[in-house]
């Protein structure tokens, strides 16, 4: 064996096409780009979203409203739940951590307690938010409320 015969593998290699190098090649001429018209012509480049003239999709549809970019999402979690998560594990203090244990919410979630049921025993909750009537019921039941 010798570097000198070394080839490529059968298939392997092409041959890359010779634009614009006269009649003789089959890709003289137009050099594939056709007949005239913006394509054809050097430096063209086609803007993002362009449509050949006709009014373009993002210009065409309606808007409307807009995105808070300060909005915070809160996962809800109902005073029913927190008194089932209590029942369950024998708590009489419900953190975040319990709440995300009990598969509820997720860790990096913000939790903000609402008043759907009623509590039966005083718990202590600890939450990022509170609607006004869940606090008063956590309260009323004799528990405290503890913003995280």
């Amino acid at each position: 064996m010798n570097l000198s015969t070394l080839k490529p593998a059968e298939g392997s290699t092409k041959t890359r096409k010779r634009i614009g190098r006269g009649p003789g090649s089959g890709l003289g001429g137009t050099s594939t780009r056709g007949h005239k018209g913006q394509k054809s012509r050097s430096g063209y480049s086609q803007k993002r979203g362009f449509e050949g003239g006709q009014m373009p999709m993002q210009r065409r549809l309606p808007k409307f409203g807009f995105k808070n970019i300060n909005r915070v999402n809160y996962r809800p979690i109902n005073i029913e739940v927190l008194e089932l998560i209590a029942n369950q594990k024998q708590l009489s203090a419900i953190g975040k951590d319990d709440i995300v244990s009990a598969g509820y919410a997720r860790k990096n979630d913000k939790i903000k307690i609402l008043s759907k049921g009623s509590l039966s025993k005083a718990l202590s909750v600890e939450a990022d938010a509170f609607s006004k009537k869940a606090e008063e019921l956590i309260v009323a039941a004799g528990g405290t409320v503890v913003k995280a």
